[in-house]
């Protein structure tokens, strides 16, 4: 276990937020994902909400379930907190409502560099960047109205599934749900052939900054007993709602990594989950015990197979 977390940490490099510039958020564009990930139990699909938000060059998609769970969480937090001032050993527990897995990990795209940045969090804010998929679309002359927003249709043969996409021309975005994008417009509709995987239009709203929220990289805000508001950082734990901000930008102090070095983390944490935050704990500095209350994650290609054996992405035959 140490060999392994040692030998990620020692190839990764933190990522400087200065190496890929932010964005001015625009538009946040809502979408219920439906997705067939059992092909045995095809009446069971997966169903969760998404969120896209765009700019003129960047975009971000995440689950919105997620981020309305990170909001939840940091209620729970801020409220706990609050009741235990004073108290030398605060003790936080948070409760999820949520018991259908959600999507952990958030696309970025960049445009005008032509690259995709996949963040996922495994203790750490973890980065993997690479270039951006150049999809081969047919455009074709159909056309389709989705609540009022006009549509044209497109299709491509891309990560194993032909896609059926519908985008707004008079949207300028080159954007779209998951790693769908490089089409003359927003894409507001998606799905696969076989409608196994399906990205529906929930709605779109415009960014107004005055409105808008950031929370930084999950520090949760307390009022102090003599007046003021302190932040507090909570480590391991994924409650930021940055994208709901005016901007679109990389996570501070992430990790950039490769996808090989980031899968030998998710083993090692998926062998052995307690002692894996152990040590991701003192390896960040940290004093206490953690325990698990969850059961250990199925390990193995046929437990893996088992919970889900129709991803979005398939390996085209050969």
């Amino acid at each position: 276990m140490k060999r392994i977390l040692t030998t990620c940490l020692a190839t990764a490099i933190l990522f400087s937020a200065k190496a890929q510039e932010s964005d001015k958020a625009l538009a946040r564009v809502r979408y219920t994902l439906t997705h067939v990930t059992d092909t045995t139990q095809r009446d069971k699909p997966k169903v969760e909400n998404m969120l896209l938000v765009t700019g003129k060059n960047a975009s971000v998609f995440t689950s919105y379930d997620k981020l309305n769970q990170a909001q939840n969480m940091q209620k729970q937090i801020q409220e706990q907190m609050k009741n235990q001032i004073g108290n030398g050993n605060v003790k936080i527990e948070v409760k999820s409502e949520t018991k259908v897995p959600l999507t952990q990990e958030d696309y970025f795209f960049f445009a005008n560099e032509h690259k995709m940045i996949t963040k996922e969090r495994i203790f750490n804010n973890y980065l993997v960047e690479e270039p951006a998929a150049t999809i081969d679309w047919k455009i074709l002359k159909d056309t389709m109205s989705f609540s009022g927003v006009a549509c044209q249709k497109a299709t491509a043969h891309f990560k194993g599934r032909i896609w059926i996409a519908w985008f707004a021309t008079e949207i300028p975005f080159q954007s779209g749900p998951w790693k769908l994008n490089g089409l003359p417009g927003l894409i507001i509709e998606a799905y696969d052939d076989k409608k196994e995987v399906k990205f529906e239009f929930a709605g779109i709203e415009n960014v107004k900054e005055a409105n808008a929220t950031d929370n930084a990289d999950g520090e949760v805000k307390i009022a102090a007993p003599s007046g003021g508001v302190s932040s507090v950082k909570i480590m391991g734990m994924d409650i930021s709602t940055s994208y709901l901000g005016p901007e679109i930008k990389l996570p501070a102090n992430a990790i950039k990594t490769t996808r090989k070095e980031l899968d030998k983390l998710k083993a090692a944490r998926d062998k052995d989950p307690q002692g894996f935050m152990q040590a991701q704990m003192a390896a960040n500095g940290m004093q206490g015990a953690f325990k698990n209350n969850q059961p250990p994650r199925p390990s193995g290609t046929n437990a893996a197979k088992a919970e889900i054996n129709n991803p979005i992405e398939i390996e085209d035959k050969k």
